[in-house]
């Protein structure tokens, strides 16, 4: 008996099937939990938010199957050497040719919309057609707050893209993300000490990307739990971009100052530095049109979610201390 247990499970392990690993006599629970596995692709999976999207995804005890959505699969590697059970596949926004094969078999899509990506027609168009062609349904799409508002910015014609061709979504609207101090905005912060913004006194909400990331995940994991909704998704301070300055300067060494410009002359000076265009109208966007608008919305969904609080700004500032000083 023990020699006919010995060869069941040695063929089973050679068969190349996503259950070979199944211990023969515990097959059936194994098959079948198996059976009901998830391939979850991860769009800009080395940015910010797509690795935390995958860091938090590792953590939940689930049979799902990470697929990170990469331009180059070797960088990826190195970027995620710590997670040995991710896959990978080709995928790039501006090459459509990597659409089909990166979406076969995928069951759940981590959707964003890259930074320098504002063309939807272009890019999103062919591609929210693909995943219907495929057979997907499940997308949660990393808006923005306030995008029902808008039909101007980019994640509102995104929005509208999935909605109207018939799938199934769940648009996760953050706020302010508070990396921006530490991404888009580091350059002037680091070179210039300053934060250069057409936003005037504007007040915006503040939240850490790492809390997106883990909303992000329990949604593709529980996503019956949330289908067809727009969630919002913030932090608890709404602050204008002096306050912020003021604050950061009281936590570390090397001051900054907040400039206020005007939209003309923050595109003229980000064109000069070599923004392209897209992303400069983005940025416009995002940074002017709120000093028009009601301050945000402060919701508790990630404190309901996750049962915890969402990180502050000083914390963030205390984390981020060694990149926000460095000259």
């Amino acid at each position: 008996m023990r020699k006919l247990w010995q060869k069941k499970q040695k063929e089973l392990r050679a068969k190349s099937t996503p259950w070979s690993n199944c211990v023969v006599m515990d097959s059936l629970d194994c098959i079948k939990k198996t059976l009901q596995m998830n391939n979850i692709l991860i769009t800009g999976a080395t940015g910010n938010v797509g690795f935390e999207v995958i860091r938090f995804l590792t953590k939940i005890d689930s049979s799902n199957r990470i697929v990170a959505g990469v331009r180059n699969i070797e960088k990826a590697k190195n970027v995620f050497k710590d997670y040995p059970d991710l896959a990978y596949t080709h995928f790039d926004f501006e090459d459509f040719d990597t659409f089909d094969s990166a979406l076969k078999g995928i069951d759940k899509i981590f959707l964003l919309r890259p930074p320098p990506i504002s063309d939807i027609d272009k890019y999103f168009k062919p591609l929210i057609s693909k995943i219907k062609e495929k057979n997907i349904t499940q997308i949660v799409f990393l808006s923005v707050q306030g995008a029902e508002k808008s039909k101007v910015i980019p994640h509102n014609k995104i929005e509208r893209l999935i909605s109207e061709n018939g799938l199934d979504f769940i648009f996760l609207r953050p706020s302010y993300f508070m990396q921006n101090l530490t991404t888009t905005l580091i350059e002037d912060i680091q070179t210039k000490r300053e934060i250069i913004l057409p936003s005037g006194n504007a007040k915006f909400n503040w939240i850490d990307i790492e809390n997106i990331g883990e909303a992000g995940a329990i949604l593709l994991d529980k996503f019956g739990d949330y289908k067809n909704q727009a969630i919002e998704i913030t932090g608890l301070e709404n602050e204008n971009f002096e306050t912020v300055t003021e604050l950061i300067n009281s936590l570390i060494d090397n001051p900054i100052k907040y400039r206020n410009v005007n939209p003309l002359k923050f595109f003229r000076i980000k064109k000069r530095e070599g923004m392209v265009k897209g992303m400069i109208i983005v940025m416009i966007l995002l940074h002017f049109l709120p000093r028009f608008q009601k301050e945000p919305r402060i919701s508790d969904f990630y404190e309901r979610l996750t049962g915890k609080k969402p990180t502050d700004l000083k914390t963030f500032i205390e984390r981020e201390k060694e990149s926000i000083d460095k000259q």
